[in-house]
């Protein structure tokens, strides 16, 4: 199965996993939990996958590659206790905590989180010494004498033994104690993922038109020679920052990250034809509806790699303005449940309005931190907390200068701010939606029905930012060519948020 598939059935296991009785007992007692166990060849994102389920599930994630354990450190250390049997006193071996179960307790004190992954990577690469010991922990949840608490789901990863010469084959015993998901690479699944993070057009473009390069791995009398869908998108990121300082991307940076020789060199000068064709369509032009005729003849001139080049352009900018609509919303959310808290607060006698909001300011930064430390925090979240805190200190700024005489007319000052940035938000959001009309109206133009159309709409539609955008504030021209898949149908009963950001006085 893919990586997304693999992610579900995660999903699935840990919530009947958690499922409790009414006396408040797991259904399926913890050694009874058959620990998950994801086989795939190496960079298709097992661990970004688990990082993922932990945020979206809200609980708490632990990791560790046990190719770096001995049997002392997963175990713990012995340690001779005195103990009387029969009247006679014996020197009894005790082992201290492992690491690996103390950073669990060490999680839930710290975040205060009681459920959670324990992710062990590379688990069939244990050491000679620590393999004895895996069948026990496997089966029973045991590092020595100590158990993962309950409420901690055990998911394990690998690679399988062509892909890692460390492998060690796991015997039916061991294989009957784990649920095996079989991971393989999807260069579609993995698109949806790229979209959101940010991956660079020229990146998914060239893959789109050569998708047997994403993931490929080959045995070659030079050795090895491979290209990872992690290869990939730590390029991406390297190249966004190279483009940034303006440093050129080269042959040779390529090769850093796309260890096949072939695949570099022809991404490499498939990113210098990129780079042309940015410069030539000039896609803010295209975005404010003012592109000139001589770039919509280009367009309609244009052979099919240089047409789907350009809608990778096209779709990198609308994007990114669709998603600054969506990190605006979200820092908005935080910021009206803030401000929720501050209205109750002010309610009270003698409530003082700055420190009110500080305190807030102050719940923001420990959500931050407790988030980074569990594993639970994406960056999106993190953006909307720190935004929500630089309106909050403005809003502390504001109280200082007005002096309100007490809370009603605090909050008065506050909820005026707050509809204030509520208003530039819909303003941001009928811009963005201008040019994503002005993105179809282009595209119609220089493509009329043609295959083009059917991608623009499908990667508006796997594009998370893109789905979303349109989802809470529709696209004429997207339902006009989407009718066959009833977005507008699935989508129309879902609650407009921005629409009850209101607050009451």
């Amino acid at each position: 199965m893919n990586i997304k598939q693999a992610k579900e059935q995660i999903q699935n296991a840990m919530k009947a996993y958690f499922t409790k009785d009414t006396f408040g007992n797991y259904l399926i007692p913890i050694e009874r939990q058959r620990p998950i166990f994801l086989m795939g060849p190496p960079g298709i994102g097992k661990t970004a996958v688990m990082e993922q389920v932990a945020a979206e599930l809200g609980v708490g994630l632990v990791s560790y590659s046990m190719t770096h354990h001995t049997r002392q450190s997963a175990l713990g250390l012995p340690f001779i206790e005195k103990k009387v049997y029969g009247g006679v006193e014996y020197s009894v071996s005790e082992y201290t905590m492992s690491e690996i179960i103390a950073s669990v307790y060490d999680m839930m004190e710290r975040t205060g989180l009681k459920e959670g992954i324990l992710f062990l990577d590379e688990i069939n690469c244990v050491s000679e010494t620590l393999a004895p010991a895996m069948l026990q922990f496997l089966q029973y949840k045991i590092f020595g004498r100590h158990r993962v608490p309950n409420g901690w789901i055990v998911v394990t990863a690998g690679n399988p033994p062509e892909y890692n010469n460390s492998v060690r084959e796991f015997d039916i015993v061991t294989w009957d104690r784990l649920k095996r998901i079989d991971v393989e690479p999807d260069y579609d699944v993995w698109k949806e993922y790229a979209y959101k993070k940010g991956i660079h057009p020229a990146i998914l473009t060239y893959l789109d038109i050569k998708k047997s390069d994403f993931y490929k791995i080959e045995t070659t009398v030079d050795g090895k020679s491979f290209v990872t869908a992690r290869g990939w998108s730590d390029l991406s990121d390297m190249m966004k920052l190279y483009e940034q300082h303006g440093i050129t991307i080269d042959e040779k940076l390529v090769a850093q990250y796309l260890q096949n020789k072939k695949i570099a060199k022809e991404f490499a000068i498939y990113y210098d034809l990129f780079n042309k064709y940015k410069s030539d369509y000039q896609v803010d032009k295209i975005l404010a509806g003012k592109a000139p005729a001589e770039i919509k003849d280009r367009a309609k001139a244009a052979k099919f790699d240089e047409r789907l080049a350009l809608l990778g352009l096209l779709l990198d900018a609308i994007t990114g303005e669709l998603k600054k609509v969506s990190l605006s919303e979200q820092a908005l959310t935080e910021l009206m449940n803030s401000l929720k808290n501050v209205r109750m607060e002010l309610a009270r006698p003698k409530a003082e309005p700055i420190a009110t909001v500080q305190k807030q300011i102050g719940n923001l930064e420990k959500k931050i931190q407790t988030g980074k430390l569990a594993s639970t925090l994406s960056a999106d979240n993190e953006y909307a907390c720190r935004s929500a805190m630089a309106a909050l200190e403005d809003m502390v700024a504001r109280l200082k200068e007005k002096a309100p005489t007490d809370g009603t007319e605090a909050f008065k000052l506050l909820k005026a701010d707050f509809d204030s940035r509520t208003k530039t938000l819909k303003k941001q959001a009928d811009a963005a939606g201008k040019q994503l009309s002005n993105v179809f109206l282009f595209c119609e133009e220089v493509f009329d029905e043609g295959q083009e159309m059917l991608i623009l709409v499908t990667e508006l539609t796997i594009s998370y930012y893109g789905a979303h955008f349109i989802s809470r504030y529709g696209c004429k021209e997207y339902f006009n060519h989407n009718k066959e898949l009833l977005f507008y149908e699935r989508q129309k009963e879902i609650i407009r948020e921005l629409e009850n950001m209101e607050l009451e006085e």
